[in-house]
């Protein structure tokens, strides 16, 4: 497979050879920042499109049509507007909270967008605890939401927040539960190490039913984090208008809106990182020539074809089932997710210590 370590080498060495190593890192940090900016902005794009055809064909109708060939420029005029409208603001706000709720969501969304692994050698964020790391920023979004609905001062945007406050840190638990179940069978917590540790066999696969349960545990759970059908309380249209950005306009709810696709992506990628194989091409063992077809293909491309695979899996499931209440909503967390959860990392456990997994020595 193509190393991408070999460019960012070259790179690095090339900047500290023609300006201080001072001026070199600075530059170097700026250069993964405008990458992470545009990546985040073109995927945010890519994925409000792609709701929108997938859901007009689930739904059998027409999708997004008139501006553009087959409306591929819909979403440029939807920014354009979202960048002109007016930002309001209510006399009875807390204005420096009320300001600062999106930006923290969106903080919490690039940290943790920038902890995915793109490629071999492609990896902005690589530490030997990154998916701890990952849980930790993560979390931070819940508090944005939680400040975006109490600042605004208004009852729908409270009652938003807090159902989404309750919904999140519940579903953080079975989320954390299945990437420990992933991490119990790779033995590390460092992104690199959980991909290189599927080169044989992704742990969909190798892990055998656990790692089955904590898959779907993680679908369910990660659904539910991101406040999406049929799990989106916090946002119910006849009950809250908007939910915890009601009181929001312009580039302010633009940002919750980008938030809320990129943690899609994120999700999506989480999931083929822990049971996908990341960037690792598809291996069976014994073909030999199949497995050296397969890595013909960039690791880049395995990412983002798994990633958009996983998130085709989370919309079909957004528009294919009705909204739960919120009592449902908290049952399903508490009575039935995080117990199975916990005995399916003991069963994976027991699994790991007596080398009953696929590929075990």
């Amino acid at each position: 497979m193509f190393d991408l370590s070999s460019v960012t080498s070259w790179l690095d060495e090339w900047l500290n050879g023609v300006m201080p190593s001072w001026l070199a890192t600075t530059t170097e940090c700026v250069l993964v920042a405008v990458f992470l900016l545009l990546a985040y902005s073109v995927l945010a794009m890519i994925y409000i499109m792609y709701e929108r055809w997938v859901c007009g064909w689930i739904q059998c109708r027409r999708g997004p049509l008139r501006v553009g060939p087959a409306g591929s420029l819909q979403i440029f005029a939807d920014v354009f507007k979202i960048l002109t409208k007016e930002i309001i603001t209510l006399w009875s706000t807390d204005k420096f909270l009320f300001f600062l709720a999106p930006f923290l969501v969106v903080t919490a969304s690039v940290l943790t967008f920038a902890c995915l692994p793109w490629g071999k050698g492609f990896q902005i964020i690589d530490f030997n605890i990154g998916v701890f790391f990952i849980i930790a920023v993560s979390s931070i979004g819940v508090l944005g939401i939680l400040l975006a609905g109490w600042s605004s001062n208004s009852k729908y945007t409270l009652i938003g927040a807090m159902r989404s406050g309750a919904q999140m840190i519940s579903y953080e638990l079975s989320v954390g539960i299945s990437i420990l179940t992933v991490v119990c069978l790779a033995g590390t917590m460092s992104i690199t190490g959980l991909v290189e540790a599927q080169s044989d066999c992704w742990f969909l696969f190798k892990g055998h039913l656990p790692a089955v349960i904590a898959f779907i545990i993680y679908i369910i759970a990660a659904n539910a984090e991101n406040n999406r059908g049929p799990f989106d309380l916090p946002e119910a249209e006849h009950e809250l208008t908007a939910g915890y950005h009601t009181e929001y306009s312009g580039i302010h709810y633009g940002l919750f809106y980008l938030a809320e696709y990129l943690n899609l992506f994120v999700v999506s990628g989480i999931a083929s990182l822990l049971f996908l194989g990341g960037w690792m091409p598809l291996h069976i063992p014994g073909l030999d020539g199949f497995n050296a077809v397969m890595d013909f293909i960039p690791g880049t491309l395995w990412f983002l074809g798994k990633a958009f695979f996983m998130t085709f899996i989370f919309m079909w499931i957004r528009w294919s089932f009705p909204r739960v209440r919120i009592d449902q909503m908290l049952a399903l967390e508490w009575r039935y997710l995080m117990p199975i959860g916990l005995v399916n990392l003991v069963v994976m456990a027991i699994v790991v210590t007596q080398n009953w997994y696929f590929g075990a020595n």
